[in-house]
């Protein structure tokens, strides 16, 4: 397994650690909470770029790089539910999405084709781990919740957009013609 992809299994695991120092009450949990999920958020900027500059990206790679993505920032917006940061149909709508276009990646890897994430996507999700972020702050009282509800909103608009992206391409990779991102 190279680096990058080592990385990428670090993101994942670092998802209940997350979640239980959001969930666990002790003297400033909300801040370490936040600081490890902006840790290993950081590990996607890490490790595309040294799969690419090492010449080692692989399918295996690219299928779970959005699937940690996915995990970590949206296991963060559910716990953050519980100390009533976020509106539940906010984080609700993201999750649907999410749903859906990993039913469409399902769909795909059935018919033998690997779905890139799009530049869009990629946007989607810096800005849902920002609003996540800003979330975590706001429950640690570094701001109210009307900020990390503007940030969320934003999230929110580019989650589905990003969403109506993917199913507008979708036939054209579901025939097997996907788009590989840069």
């Amino acid at each position: 397994m190279s680096f990058a992809d080592q990385l990428t299994v670090a993101r994942a695991v670092s998802v209940p650690i997350v979640v239980a120092l959001f969930a666990i009450p002790f003297a400033g949990h909300d801040y370490w909470a936040t600081g490890v999920f902006c840790l290993a958020m950081a590990t996607d900027w890490f490790d595309g770029r040294i799969a690419r500059r090492t010449g080692r990206t692989s399918p295996l790679g690219s299928l779970l790089d959005p699937v940690a993505d996915k995990l970590l920032v949206v296991a963060t917006l559910i716990v953050l539910l519980d100390q009533h940061v976020f509106p539940a149909w906010m984080v609700a709508a993201i999750v649907a999405r999410e749903l859906l276009v990993n039913g469409l990646r399902q769909a795909a890897v059935e018919r033998g084709v690997v779905i890139a994430a799009r530049d869009l996507a990629k946007l989607k999700t810096w800005s849902q781990a920002v609003a996540a972020a800003v979330g975590g702050l706001a429950a640690a009282g570094v701001w109210g919740t009307r900020v990390s509800w503007w940030a969320l909103l934003v999230a929110l608009v580019l989650t589905w957009i990003s969403g109506l992206d993917y199913a507008r391409a979708a036939p054209r990779l579901l025939r097997g013609r996907a788009v590989v991102s840069p």
